[in-house]
């Protein structure tokens, strides 16, 4: 059965930037969406003390993450870098193909904790209207 390509991304905010993460959050989101009109879900969370944030995607496949991937190396513009210290964990649903493994590889770095839960056993998605 297949499902939707959902991907979660830990990151660890800069010691006392969570107030410019928060600010900077609108535009990034809007970026989104401008600029990646398959995805389903883009949604960006904080940790009760603030020193993380989670990016949770849902694609209607691999081709839209995939998508995503290229924006952000061609198009988005790099602030994430003065508010996030990097990534510290990321956990994929659904089989990602070898060059988004490549993709998260280079922009996120190697070593970073990698779960993914290939088999999709069923479920659905209601999208508002």
């Amino acid at each position: 059965m297949s499902g939707p390509f959902v991907f979660i991304a830990t990151n660890k905010v800069r010691d006392g930037k969570i107030e410019d993460e928060q600010r900077r959050v609108p535009g990034w989101i809007q970026f989104i969406q401008d600029n990646e009109p398959r995805t389903i879900g883009f949604h960006e969370y904080r940790s009760a003390d603030g020193t993380e944030v989670e990016y949770i995607q849902i694609h209607p496949d691999t081709d839209s993450f995939e998508h995503h991937m290229r924006v952000l190396s061609d198009l988005a513009n790099p602030s994430w870098k003065e508010t996030l210290e990097g990534t510290t964990a990321i956990r994929m649903y659904g089989r990602p193909t070898q060059a988004i493994l490549d993709m998260l590889e280079a922009l996120a770095g190697a070593g970073i904790p990698v779960t993914v839960f290939d088999q999709h056993l069923g479920g659905f998605t209601r999208l508002q209207g």
